[in-house]
């Protein structure tokens, strides 16, 4: 076996997050978040810091696709507010008065521009968030703010307001690329940025679009990439064992993407609802857990049926041929039909279930509503009151896959 290589040490830098992180970038954190806190309490009060109840961090290489999928993890999500780009957040007015000083937009300040734009009441229910965390004082300030929700959280629960002050949940979403696939990416969207540029400019229509060095020089797409592995893969790293993490392939088509990303932010209410209301739900099972079985249940229900009420059964059977599948087979574009059945054997609950059952297991949805209806059957010459009879009807729809004919 050869020899290991030996690499060189880079210098260490503050944004890198590789090392472990220590004891004073946990004290520098400390302090950072401490005063951006602090100004917090003063301008609005405690009562104002009403942080969202979900956060998404997404990250991903240069080319992973956070622009293109930011709208789809939203979505899938409920949510409608648009995302919290932390660049984007660095060009706001107040981070240019920052720079326009000639002051640096450092961890305290992006802190601070973070932690305020978080409050906007249109980023109450969740938010997706590109950018955030980038170093280890940064990572360590996600730490303590979630900290701060959980404590306004015990603080405010059983007032008035308590409502505000959700359980918080944080996803830690790494959408994943290699270098390959990054470089080629950045060098495709450069070409087709300049291409878009030229023809706004030849024609006078639509709007320039940024050029980036990086989309244009192999070079720089490489360095770019590596800059990113160093610094802000390994944050979102740092965040695997304390918040939700999702590690997403994201090299292939956008719609295989997708996928990806649906698998990994499937619903899991233990850990995402307040614990009193997960506690209150917990004797409900969920969908998932009440559908392994089905089918060897309804196998298991169909034969005890011939076994041990076969008359009833035999009688279920020939209404649904007789009655009901006449009316599904002329439904049979649509997929959607509705028979409406006054057969006194239906007044049987067991019969109603053979129903359903029967249509189950053949691949249709069945839906029974039991209706009564007062049906006038004669006047009473003496009275004139009108006397009648109540009538049952049961409204049976069946839903299944139509044709596919256009």
């Amino acid at each position: 076996m050869p020899p290991p290589v030996a690499r060189k040490t880079p210098p260490k830098s503050r944004s890198a997050i590789s090392a472990p992180i220590t004891d004073l970038e946990i004290k520098d954190a400390q302090l950072i978040f401490g005063s951006v806190w602090e100004d917090l309490e003063s301008d609005l009060g405690r009562e104002k810091l009403r942080f969202p109840k979900e956060i998404i961090l997404l990250g991903g290489a240069p080319g992973a696709g956070k622009g293109t999928n930011t709208a789809f993890i939203s979505k899938i999500r409920g949510l409608t507010c648009p995302p919290i780009v932390v660049s984007a957040l660095l060009e706001s007015p107040e981070a240019r008065r920052l720079k326009d000083a000639g002051n640096m937009v450092g961890d305290r300040e992006v802190v601070g521009l973070l932690l305020r734009e978080l409050l906007r009441p249109e980023y109450s229910n969740g938010v997706v968030m590109d950018g955030f965390p980038r170093t280890k004082v940064q990572v360590e300030c996600l730490k303590l703010l979630v900290d701060k929700m959980r404590e306004l959280r015990r603080e405010f629960f059983q007032t008035p307001i308590g409502l505000h002050f959700r359980q918080p949940t944080v996803h830690v979403m790494g959408l994943f690329v290699d270098e390959k696939t990054s470089v080629e990416r950045q060098l495709s969207r450069g070409r087709l940025v300049r291409a878009h540029n030229e023809e706004v400019r030849r024609s006078g229509i639509g709007v320039l679009q940024e050029e980036r060095a990086t989309d244009f020089d192999q070079a720089l797409a490489q360095r770019r990439y590596r800059v990113f592995k160093e610094q802000t893969w390994d944050a979102l790293q740092a965040l695997k064992g304390i918040f939700h993490y999702h590690f997403v392939d994201a090299q292939g088509p956008v719609r295989e993407v997708e996928q990806n990303i649906v698998k990994e932010l499937e619903y899991q209410s233990s850990l995402e609802l307040d614990p009193v209301t997960f506690d209150r739900l917990r004797s409900i099972p969920l969908a998932s857990e009440i559908v392994v079985h089905a089918r060897q249940d309804l196998v298991r229900r169909l034969d005890g049926y011939i076994f041990e009420r076969r008359e009833l059964f035999e009688k279920i059977i020939a209404l649904i041929e007789n009655q009901i599948m006449p009316i599904v087979i002329r439904h049979a574009i649509s997929g959607i039909a509705q028979a409406n059945v006054e057969d006194p054997l239906l007044e049987d609950p067991l019969a109603l279930a053979m129903l359903v059952d029967v249509f189950s297991e053949r691949g249709y949805h069945a839906f029974v509503d039991a209706r009564q209806f007062e049906v006038p059957e004669r006047v009473d010459a003496a009275t004139g009151l009108i006397k009648g009879r109540i009538k049952k009807v049961y409204n049976i729809q069946i839903r299944f896959r139509g044709s596919e004919i256009r």
